[in-house]
């Protein structure tokens, strides 16, 4: 599969604007055969939770998109049935009264077939309401799971994804692109034999199952890292050799370590 991670800084709180440098990227690099693309973690607003002058509940209901009326979800639809691509879109969803931090995965005829709320929240974060699930997606491509940013911290995160059957995890992210992010990328690749894919609005990065950086592209220029990665590479081997057993205090909230 070729992967089209979008690396660009989103304006906050300006849909039109962002919507329009997305169109343009995706645009620009279709024909350079990429089959899923994959914005930063709530691009389509510019991750508007960060923001503290300016900020109401009520301003941030208006800017969450709903499934049932959404102008921009409809945008994307139309794009990728034009283009014949894949795209996951970082947005604020809205049901009722509670916004969520969504990535929305559209196949190429346009239809939503995956829908992934961010579920480990902290500071800011508390302004969403927590998702409640881990799903991983179906894809011509084989199975693929979504992680949003801080979901990465927690190393059960990835390894519940790829003990469903993710191969490929994808990574919209907008904080902590550093140094230490990469062998954090790595280590959670490693342990889980595993691609990584980390789109971030100023590094995209990918990460393959022997620990190794496939790709990155880091600038301060709006651009699009295209890599080709293969699942089909991944043996399991680590996975088969687990001790499940031995494990169970994972589960434990009240253990020692947590308190």
């Amino acid at each position: 599969m070729r992967v089209g991670l979008i690396k660009a800084v989103p304006v906050k709180w300006n849909l039109e604007h962002n919507w329009k440098v997305l169109e343009g990227l995706m645009r620009r690099t279709a024909d350079r055969g990429v089959d899923l693309f994959c914005t930063p973690e709530c691009f389509l607003d510019g991750y508007v939770v960060t923001s503290d002058a300016g900020w109401t509940k009520e301003r941030f209901l208006r800017i969450a998109q709903s499934g049932k009326d959404s102008l921009y979800i409809e945008r994307a639809q139309i794009l990728v049935r034009e283009l014949g691509v894949w795209l996951i879109l970082g947005l604020t969803e809205r049901v009722e009264d509670r916004c969520y931090n969504a990535a929305l995965l559209f196949n190429r005829t346009g239809e939503i077939v995956g829908r992934y709320y961010k579920t480990h929240l902290q500071h800011h974060d508390l302004r969403y309401a927590e998702g409640r699930d881990l799903p991983v997606f179906r894809t011509e491509f084989g199975t693929i799971g979504i992680m949003i940013c801080a979901d990465r911290r927690w190393p059960e995160t990835a390894r519940t994804l790829r003990l469903k059957g993710a191969r490929v995890i994808m990574n919209p992210t907008f904080g902590m692109c550093h140094y230490d992010n990469e062998w954090w990328m790595r280590t959670r690749s490693y342990e889980n034999e595993c691609f990584i894919c980390f789109a971030h609005p100023q590094v995209s990065l990918i990460t393959g199952p022997k620990g190794d950086i496939v790709a990155k592209l880091q600038s301060s220029l709006e651009d699009v890292l295209v890599e080709d990665i293969d699942p089909t590479q991944i043996t399991g081997e680590m996975l088969r050799d687990r001790r499940p057993d031995l494990y169970g205090i994972i589960g434990d909230t009240n253990a020692k370590g947590a308190q």
